[in-house]
């Protein structure tokens, strides 16, 4: 029986590859750049990621499979996890090594194993293989978290897949503390220490990918919970356009971003997305002439040529008093990862009276509460007023899967909801669920946004201290676009369904 491989292509889209003969070996195959994707007749399609690949090597295969050779360029993380996957002498997943391991029913209390035996029982080879073929998984899955919890009856595992938690390979419940420790071991924590919370940080190379992995563990009623946060550090770098912003949402954005001065922010709950838009807003103005400067909690990607602090509150760099270092720097644009607290909402406001453009995150539902928090935090209303030149709210929705996507028309609760025939969607788009979208129906995400830019009349309402509610009918009327109803624009144009967006987006 074939053996099949998923691997993702340069433009995010997905190939099965079955292995066309046993005679090719991963070591030769990964050599020469070269992988047989597929036979037509007499054509023998091949992927490589090099201009030019190495004539002899074409001539091998064209006599092997008797067969014309025709080439596709595809991008070389994925060919080589694909060769790997299909043409390694062991193919190896995570639930076929938990299979074949050997049960024992009973889940072994780190508690009850002394230091030694534990150290020993999570250098052990099986273990350590689990380990990364669950990484290597999550990588080939797109997550950006794994979860593992800690139960009675063993370890639960799971997949961030695209913002929703999926089902992953579950190890034996013997080995749940041989896996944590295992974890706790890469990322340089005490394994002996199991009362209190752990925050460490893996650097990998999976599969030819620098990765780098935030590793947070907790104490539960069951042992302790890991959640991993993988960072593919070779991951391309994401654009403004690629945010999926209406194109005058994107004009006026630019346009904000490129002013000499003021405050720009990005707003939303955790993990819509914010970070990556600023960094985009960043690649975006950079000319070189600049001086741009950060500061994070942590610094989740590096901007090559732009100096990055992180926040360390155990030797007090906090955002605020590094903030309040980097205005000492000389800098032109100021990245700050979070307004968190009054004294850096207080500095930021001042670096952007004084002549700075400062970029920074809020977490609010929308734009115009954005606003009003800043007065929460004892920001006097004339320099918020004054200095916020604009506020993008955010969120991240599920693209529809394009291998199983069908027209439908929206279900009756969803009509009694809304005027689906005022919005113009009495036709919509589904995806069914097959093997390219593990079955969900939905395959990468994209933002819906809602851009607040200040005019002199806003201006106005906010040095009045007026409510979120009042700025937001206001801005709505100055013809802002809600969240909600640039989630219906991408409903229309096919990317997302509506079920996604009332999710995310509220009225």
């Amino acid at each position: 029986m074939a053996t099949s491989a998923l691997f993702a292509l340069s433009d995010n889209a997905a190939l099965s590859v079955d292995r066309l003969s046993f005679e090719l070996s991963a070591e030769w195959l990964e050599q020469h750049a070269l992988l047989p994707l597929r036979r037509e007749h007499d054509t023998l399609v091949i992927a490589t990621w090099l201009p030019e690949p190495e004539a002899r090597a074409l001539d091998d295969l064209r006599l092997m499979f008797n067969a014309s050779i025709v080439l596709e360029q595809h991008d070389e993380t994925s060919i080589r996890s694909a060769i790997q996957r299909v043409y390694a002498q062991e193919t190896v997943t995570a639930e076929g090594l938990i299979a074949g391991l050997s049960i024992d029913s009973r889940a072994l209390n780190a508690d009850e194993l002394p230091l030694d035996d534990l150290l020993h029982l999570a250098n052990e080879a099986p273990v350590v293989r689990l380990v990364n073929l669950l990484l290597i998984e999550a990588l080939d899955a797109r997550a950006s978290d794994v979860h593992l919890e800690g139960y009675a009856d063993g370890l639960r595992v799971r997949y961030r897949v695209d913002g929703v938690l999926q089902p992953a390979p579950s190890p034996p419940p013997h080995l749940t503390a041989a896996i944590i420790s295992r974890l706790k071991i890469m990322a340089d924590l005490d394994i002996a220490e199991r009362r209190l919370p752990q925050d460490g940080r893996i650097r990998l190379r999976l599969q030819n990918r620098n990765v780098d992995v935030r590793v947070s563990t907790v104490p539960t009623l069951r042992g302790e919970s890991v959640v991993l946060r993988l960072l593919d550090k070779d991951r391309g770098r994401v654009t403004l356009t690629d945010l999926g912003m209406a194109a005058d949402t994107l004009e006026l954005f630019a346009e904000v971003i490129s002013r000499p001065h003021g405050i720009v922010l990005a707003t939303g709950p955790t993990g819509s997305g914010k970070t990556t838009t600023l960094y985009a807003a960043v690649e975006m103005i950079r000319t070189g002439r600049e001086k741009i400067l950060t500061v994070e909690d942590p610094v989740e990607y590096e901007l090559p040529g732009v100096p990055q602090v992180p926040v360390n509150e155990k030797v007090g760099v906090t955002f605020a008093s590094a903030l309040r270092a980097l205005l000492r720097q000389d800098p032109d644009i100021i990245l700050v990862g979070e307004i968190r607290d009054p004294e850096t909402a207080q500095i930021a406001t001042q670096a952007a009276l004084t002549g700075h453009l400062v970029l920074s995150t809020l977490h609010t539902n929308d734009a115009p509460t954005a606003l009003t928090r800043l007065l929460d935090l004892g920001v006097a209303s004339y320099l918020v007023a004054s200095t916020v030149d604009a506020v993008l709210a955010q969120r991240l929705v599920r693209v529809i899967c394009p291998q199983c996507k069908y027209a439908t028309e929206p279900d009756k609760a969803t009509a009694r909801r809304i005027d689906v025939a005022a919005l113009n969607l009495e036709t919509i788009w589904r995806g069914r669920g097959c093997d390219e979208c593990r079955g969900t129906g939905y395959r990468g995400r994209t933002g819906v946004h809602e851009l607040l830019v200040m005019d002199n009349h806003l201006r106005v309402e906010v040095q009045g201290r007026r409510g979120s509610e009042e700025l937001r009918a206001l801005a709505v009327e100055k013809g802002m676009r809600t969240l909600q109803e640039d989630g219906f624009r991408l409903v229309r144009a096919g990317v997302t369904t509506l079920d996604e967006v009332m999710r995310v987006a509220r009225g």
